[in-house]
């Protein structure tokens, strides 16, 4: 039986969260792929006693520039210094999984470069969608495809925050506070509320999508701070709804890019798409339209994502 081995750095929400899969659904993933995953590294600067004691570890090194590691899951979040660390794993040999959006947008070109000069894999389904297989599909499935547009709705906190102000009629600060309080939002929400969360993932949607970078900062971003109830009225006497849209398209064969507002017509399938939820409408030349729907955070949906992108590794042994 072939074994994997698998370091994670940050057992948090999403780190925790693909550990669990990890362990629970062993042996289920091992009949899938006839490879044995097995976590034995987790780096945490925090007590855990939830976790096995003799798997922890406060030294990034046990893990990076461990020979007995061959995958290293990256969920530390933020870009430093988490692609210093996916850096120093493909430099070492060893294949990274990551969900950190912020890191992938912001090094995309580096991570993809070195990946390639080490001749390991660099997999960040996870990074765009959570527990939505877009990314995969984009690469695989869809792949024959020339694309011509993207239309997302990539960040769950804001259509949470518009879904409400939508059907109950709540104003921004009210439904923000609720958000905070039911942990949709964070503490500071400004990522998410300013549209910064949904640049990063359309910059790595573009990238794939149209081979084309274009950084995170370069993308006209308007976020949902100032929408008013007027404005949701308003859309709703034109049938329509507003929801944060991460846009890209093909014009005269340049790439036109925003993340903005927008008013979605009541029979565009973005229009249904509420609270939480995520989805992510592709148009390809051959196929046409293509939706994809489900949950865009959360530790299991996202830790489904990252098992996913591990068995994808595990499968090419």
């Amino acid at each position: 039986m072939k074994k994997l081995n698998i370091g994670i750095l940050g057992p948090g929400t999403v780190g925790g969260g693909a550990y669990e899969i990890l362990t629970k659904n062993h042996d289920l993933i091992q009949k899938r792929t006839g490879v044995s995953l097995q976590v034995v590294k987790i780096l945490t600067r925090r007590s855990r006693p939830d976790l096995p004691a003799d798997l922890l570890t406060d030294d990034p090194d046990d893990i990076l520039n461990n020979p007995d590691v061959d995958v290293v899951v990256e969920t530390i979040g933020g870009i430093q210094p988490a692609a210093s660390f996916m850096l120093q794993a493909m430099n070492h040999g060893k294949h990274v999984v990551t969900a950190n959006k912020a890191a992938v947008a912001a090094e995309y070109r580096e991570l993809t470069k070195t990946a390639a000069q080490n001749n390991v894999k660099f997999l960040f389904e996870a990074s765009v969608g959570g527990g939505i297989p877009v990314l995969t599909s984009i690469e695989g499935a869809l792949s024959g495809n020339n694309f011509l547009e993207v239309m997302g709705i990539v960040n769950g906190t804001t259509n949470y925050i518009l879904t409400k102000m939508t059907e109950e009629g709540s104003d921004y600060s009210e439904v923000l506070k609720d958000a905070q309080e039911k942990g949709f939002a964070e503490a500071d929400p400004t990522s998410d509320v300013e549209g910064i969360d949904a640049a990063n993932k359309l910059c790595i949607l573009m990238a794939l999508l149209f081979d084309k970078y274009v950084a995170p900062s370069e993308i006209p971003t308007t976020g949902i701070s100032k929408i008013t109830g007027a404005d949701i009225a308003s859309a709703a006497s034109e049938g329509c709804k507003i929801k944060l849209i991460a846009h890209a398209a093909l014009k005269n064969g340049q790439v036109v890019c925003s993340v903005a507002p927008e008013r979605i017509p009541d029979s565009h399938p973005l229009a249904g798409v509420s609270n939480e939820f995520n989805a992510v409408y592709i148009t390809g030349d051959m196929v046409g339209e293509v939706m994809l729907y489900g949950k865009g955070a959360g530790a299991l949906p996202t830790g489904s994502a990252i098992v996913g992108d591990i068995i994808s590794i595990a499968k090419e042994l």
